[in-house]
């Protein structure tokens, strides 16, 4: 006999979803990747209670545009979830289709960059891993900028990071992300290209700064020793202005006694010339 108590999406979703629906394109249980104490405060809370009822795939850019303006997981000595916490448990709950993921990754500038952090979240979450990389890796180069809050306070940080966290770190926003294989892994079976960044081939800029590093030594030493030679033509010169003007001066000393002589000289002769007179 069926029963006339009407529950809330999200209880049907904890209680028969959680254990009945179709499971992720990664193989988990939408219901239980977020953890259970996680997912209690979710739907204790007053944004969830508020916001999150009846809310379809169209519904979620109102809210991401209108209430979130950080990302996060908890927050607070209460452990507050997050609006943009409470709205990737939402996508749990609607399981989203890939085209509608790419509409919302497509949107741009500062209005939609916390509805691509969103997406990026739930990519993460519940999609394969050849996938994810696929997905996320071109969003290292969003340089927008986004505030992250958590037990500590409000920090600053950017899209590529929060999307480097995503791929490198095994929690991010309060979740344990499930474990991906690395991407060499994939790349060695054949599921993934090799990914060529932006920067070049690290190998290459590696050479570079090598040449660099010897050419910027060879550049110093040049300069040492140019500079040493200057200093030993600077000591030359100087030694001989040094010897130039003793020389100069000892030629002058000797021509003011050769002079001070004749003039004695010439005083003893006239000295000598009175006194024979006088005779």
């Amino acid at each position: 006999m069926p029963s006339d108590t009407h529950r809330a999406d999200e209880r049907r979703f904890l209680d028969e979803r959680g254990s009945s629906a179709a499971l992720a394109p990664n193989g988990l249980n939408p219901a239980t990747i977020m953890e259970k104490a996680v997912r209690e405060r979710i739907v204790e809370s007053y944004f969830w209670k508020e916001q999150c009822f009846g809310v379809n795939e169209a519904d979620i850019v109102d809210r991401v545009v209108d209430h979130v303006s950080f990302i996060g997981g908890t927050y607070g000595v209460t452990q507050k979830p997050t609006p943009f916490l409470c709205l990737a448990f939402k996508l749990l709950q609607l399981a989203p289709d890939d085209s509608i993921l790419e509409e919302y990754l497509s949107f741009g500038g500062d209005k939609f960059k916390y509805l691509r952090a969103l997406a990026c979240f739930y990519v993460r979450l519940t999609r394969r891993a050849e996938n994810v990389y696929k997905t996320l890796e071109p969003f290292l180069e969003d340089r927008r900028k986004l505030r992250r809050k958590g037990r500590t306070g409000t920090s600053l940080t950017y899209v590529d990071q929060f999307v480097d966290d995503l791929l490198t770190k095994d929690r991010v926003c309060a979740t344990s992300l499930w474990q991906m294989p690395k991407r060499e892994i994939l790349e060695d079976l054949e599921l993934l290209e090799p990914r060529i960044s932006p920067l070049g081939d690290i190998e290459d800029l590696l050479e570079d700064d090598d040449v660099d590093m010897n050419g910027g030594a060879n550049e110093d030493a040049r300069a040492d020793s140019s500079d040493e030679e200057g200093l030993i033509e600077e000591e030359g010169s100087d030694r001989g202005r040094r010897r130039s003007s003793s020389g100069s001066s000892r030629r002058g000393d000797l021509r003011s006694r050769d002079r001070s002589r004749s003039r004695d000289d010439r005083d003893m002769d006239r000295s000598d010339g009175s006194s024979g007179d006088e005779r």
